[in-house]
């Protein structure tokens, strides 16, 4: 079975591209091309974006009422509930997320996001009447906001996705959504279900490209909202874009999450625990916790815990169900990886596990050696730039307030936790932490709750009804 493709999504059709031009999907586990896709320009945007906004000023989709949206967008979830082993493996093998991982959150997560925003929507308040204080009733409506570019990245390009997707068609919205070159395989299931479920046409158009092009969807004068999932760097440019046209805009930015580990933690837990909070999808996530903070007294047991647990787990072959560390996902990835492991030693941190090199037994693929630094300084590089890949560093306190201290040094302020045998110290810890999500012994996010950042973690929120109202325009109409 072959996953070429040679045409976009685009107002209900596969549409052939305007320029020849393609894009090689290369297994980051072999190196070896697996797909071809056709890579998009300005041109087939513009169709896009003009197929989008026909859709929006003159078709069905925003004029349906919310219940009929939410009919159409549950066929769109049944549908995606049967083909999530498909979806796992189909990530899995573009971007080289180990399958344990894709399994757990690259399909069904995506999935129960839908579901999640089902149950919102049919509670949320589309249309309510208020009595106004000057004596006249007033109608309070939410209405779609309009076209709605999205732009989500590689490392989890369903989940993303289906953050802004299912709130705009929920809302009424119309979307283009561009994919990132990395991962164009995931969209065309996607586009396949969204068809069989009723979508009308031209509500949602797919076009993969790479970054001039993206530039141009944000920029287009059809688009009237743009979210973005992707580098602080980008986010600032975006939103300098938004800003000078007055257009919505959400931002789900980068992250450096601290792990605050006190010293009457479970350890053997807080082990298993940041086997997912801090390597999550081989260490390439947002709101990895990449900052161990463990006190003085008990410094070197927590060290000496998290190199034993890190260099026990798995590297390898993504597709093996035993795979905990699969490769990054492009050559330039593990290069950038490699760069700050050799920046870390540089700076004066301790490999305690890992360092450069490849992983034992791995000829072929774009693997590092999960690291583990020590004798690390907030102030270091390593401790402050998001390096996205499976580098820890553990970084000493000397009191609570000092580990608060540190965990908000940073100018990111995405995620974080604290591993403590008393959950009521632990809230305290999390109230004083300046960062959008926070986890007591564990970390995950709920589809029913607020997710986004602090400082130059981003704008915005995504999921819960906050994440619904994003897509929303308020409406005031007073009436005697």
């Amino acid at each position: 079975m072959t996953l070429d493709r040679t045409a976009f999504f685009i107002d209900g059709d596969w549409a052939a591209p305007a320029g020849g031009d393609t894009i090689e999907v290369v297994s980051p586990h072999t190196e070896e091309v697996i797909a071809t896709v056709p890579e998009g320009s300005t041109a087939d945007v513009d169709a896009a974006v003009a197929a989008a906004r026909r859709a929006f000023d003159q078709g069905p989709w925003p004029r349906m009422s919310p219940e009929e949206r939410i009919e159409v967008v549950q066929n769109f979830s049944n549908l995606y509930a049967g083909r999530l082993g498909e979806m796992a493996e189909l990530i899995s093998a573009e971007m080289g997320a180990p399958l344990s991982f894709s399994n757990l959150a690259q399909a069904p997560a995506p999935w129960m996001q839908i579901e999640a925003f089902l149950g919102i929507a049919r509670a949320f308040p589309w249309e309510e009447t208020r009595t106004g204080v000057l004596g006249t009733d007033v109608v309070v409506r939410r209405e779609p906001v309009g076209v709605v570019a999205a732009i989500p990245p590689w490392n989890v390009p369903q989940f993303t996705i289906m953050s802004k997707l299912v709130p705009a068609l929920l809302s009424g919205c119309t979307i283009v959504v561009k994919p990132a070159p990395e991962t164009p395989l995931d969209p065309y299931l996607m586009a396949e279900l969204l068809v069989e479920a009723g979508v009308p046409n031209g509500v949602v158009n797919i076009v993969t490209a790479g970054r001039e092009v993206g530039a141009h969807l944000v920029a287009h004068a059809g688009v009237d909202k743009v979210a973005f999932t992707g580098s602080t760097a980008a986010g600032r440019k975006i939103a300098a874009v938004c800003g000078e046209q007055l257009k919505r805009v959400s931002l789900e930015l980068g992250g450096k999450s601290a792990a605050i580990v006190l010293d009457d933690a479970d350890l053997a837990a807080t082990m298993e625990g940041l086997k997912f909070a801090s390597l999550m999808n081989s260490g390439q996530a947002c709101v990895a916790q990449t900052r161990i903070l463990a006190s003085r007294s008990n410094y070197d047991t927590v060290v000496d815990a998290l190199a034993e647990t890190v260099a026990g787990m798995q590297v390898g072959d993504p597709m093996d169900p035993a795979t905990e560390i699969g490769p990054m996902v492009a050559q330039r990835q593990q290069e950038r990886v490699e760069k700050y492991i050799a920046l870390g030693q540089e700076e004066g941190a301790r490999v305690v596990v890992g360092g450069n090199g490849r992983p034992d037994g791995l000829d072929n693929g774009w693997y590092v050696r999960p690291t583990v630094f020590a004798d690390v300084d907030n102030r270091m590089r390593i401790a402050q730039e998001e390096i996205f890949g499976p580098v820890l560093s553990v970084i000493p306190y000397d009191d609570v307030d000092d580990a608060v201290r540190i965990a908000n040094d940073s100018e990111y302020g995405l995620a974080g936790t604290v591993w403590t045998g008393d959950v009521d110290a632990g809230l305290d810890v999390a109230r004083r932490v300046r960062t959008g999500t926070y986890g007591v012994n564990t970390y995950t996010m709920d589809f029913a709750a607020p997710f986004g950042g602090y400082k130059s973690s981003g704008i915005g929120r995504e999921f819960g009804p906050e994440g619904l109202a994003h897509y929303t325009e308020l409406k005031s109409i007073y009436k005697p």
